[in-house]
């Protein structure tokens, strides 16, 4: 028992802000883009920014699975989306991290977006889901979910799930015309001088939609800078680690639903109390697996952690400024996209080095499926009659030849340096056949370790014949079936 006279410290509690952007790349004024983004940029002036962070793949639902489970899609079984009749969810047995911070005893949260599942696999104490854009009504949210986690005396986890900047269901918008509180203002960009990124086309179509998307982000920008206002008027601010990020690049060709870096390279900027640097850029690789496992340290739980998780906490390199040995980080990161749409078959894994960047196409043989909203978007609209009818030469999609973005081969290899957009294939260059070698077997032994279903030899699973592999049976050593040799020698 503490002596009477000794004056008992109240311990800070390890609070929790998550801010989820949807479909946001880096496409922000911190990360050298002309969109006007003064909030976020404030944030990440007090904080650490990432420039290589890497979501696993590039659909929302999967990315957010990612996010929550610390767990690659073919492990958790969040194959693809999860509304509508796509409907992928979780295993019964993955435990997420909101149902984990409720059992030690958090006050959990979630505003706006959720978007997988099952339900009972997040049970939020508190949950409010809308499909609303209007960014002052969800800090005013937050504000009472401050309020609770006072009041309770608890630590908080709370998770917003913005819905900028994603396409609405119209053919070119991102919600603009909607009605919304006084205190969130319109930026409106010009078309004629907007910024389009290098990987898609520069279109009278793509940029009106780029300009439509940009004001969808400053949007987005000012519901940061609100929330993060209401979080410093609740006098939490210094007991919060704030992560904001986004699930998957924008949604333009070339970026969502692909494993090309404009799809899965993302803005992430950490905000961690009693980091002893502050705005500072951090190089190092890291990737949304290790959310959780940040969590965890942040908190203080790391002992009770579940098993498997498949990254680590990034704090130890919270306050890095430059590329730390391999001896204390990694220097790559695996990704795993199977579904988009229920529809959109196509599974494909990947290794990012700092310099090379390796895909696998398991089902290669498929065309390159379109998500809906990608389709109906004048920006593809564009592309596709942009070849005059009876001149010869190929249409683009950005730097890459439409039908290279249709048909693609079973290997990828790309040297980043050279070829940042990923266009000039070197998987079947002779000069490059160790490498490949090299970046395929590490991806192997990444897909083997992860009970990856995706891990095919002659076109069949090897995780479902592991059995008869056990028994002695032999199968050829190559990705798919070879009907012009199909004899095992």
């Amino acid at each position: 028992m503490p002596d009477q006279g000794t004056i008992q410290v109240a311990q800070p509690k390890k609070n929790i802000l998550l801010l989820i952007a949807d479909d946001l790349g880096k496409n922000l004024g911190c990360y050298g883009s002309a969109v006007h983004s003064p909030n976020i940029d404030a944030l990440a002036s007090q904080a650490t920014l990432f420039t290589h962070a890497f979501t696993s793949t590039a659909s929302c639902s999967n990315s957010r699975s990612v996010i929550y489970t610390g767990l690659h899609t073919h492990q958790s079984g969040q194959y693809g989306l999860a509304g509508k009749q796509h409907h992928f969810v979780i295993f019964d047995n993955i435990t997420t991290s909101p149902a984990f911070f409720r059992d030690n005893g958090y006050l959990t949260g979630l505003i706006g977006k959720i978007h997988v599942g099952p339900y009972s696999a997040y049970p939020w104490h508190v949950q409010k889901e809308s499909s609303t854009r209007d960014v002052a009504w969800v800090a005013d949210q937050a504000e009472e979910f401050f309020e609770q986690a006072t009041k309770e005396e608890k630590p908080f986890f709370l998770t917003v799930g913005y819905i900028d900047p994603h396409r609405d269901m119209t053919r070119s918008g991102f919600g603009n015309q909607d009605i919304f509180d006084a205190r969130t203002k319109d930026v409106p960009y010009d078309p004629a001088s907007v910024e389009v990124p290098p990987y898609i086309n520069n279109l009278e179509e793509s940029r009106f939609e780029y300009s439509e998307y940009y004001r969808a982000i400053s949007r987005l920008d000012q519901g940061v800078g609100f929330i993060l206002e209401k979080l410093r008027a609740s006098g939490l601010e210094e007991d919060t680690l704030v992560i904001f990020l986004s699930d998957n690049g924008p949604p333009f060709l070339n970026s969502k639903t692909t494993l090309y870096d404009a799809g899965v390279r993302l803005p992430f900027i950490v905000r961690c109390p009693g980091a002893a640097s502050k705005g500072i850029e951090n190089p190092n690789m890291v990737s949304y697996v290790d959310i959780f496992p940040t969590f965890l340290d942040w908190a203080g739980l790391s002992q009770k952690a579940p098993k498997g998780l498949a990254g680590v906490s990034i704090l130890p390199i919270i306050d890095k400024t430059n590329v730390v040995p391999e001896s204390e980080w990694k220097h790559h990161v695996f990704g795993s996209h199977t579904f988009h749409e229920v529809t959109n078959y196509w599974p494909t894994r990947f290794l990012r080095t700092r310099r090379y960047k390796y895909h696998r196409n398991v089902a290669w043989r498929l065309d390159f499926p379109f998500s809906a909203d990608l389709y109906g978007s004048l920006t593809w609209d564009g592309i596709r009659h942009s070849q005059p009818v009876g001149k010869e030469g190929d249409i683009m999609v950005g730097p890459r030849k439409l039908k290279d973005y249709f048909f693609r081969p079973p290997e990828e290899l790309y040297d980043l340096d050279k070829d940042p957009l990923e266009v000039v294939n070197l998987a079947k260059d002779p000069g490059q056949l160790q490498l490949l070698l090299d970046l395929r077997g590490r991806l192997e032994k990444w897909q083997d370790e992860t009970l990856d279903p995706w891990l095919y030899r002659d076109g069949v699973s090897k995780r479902f014949i592991q059995h008869h592999l056990d028994a002695g049976m032999i199968v050829p050593d190559r990705f798919d079936l070879d009907l012009d040799n199909i004899r095992i020698r």
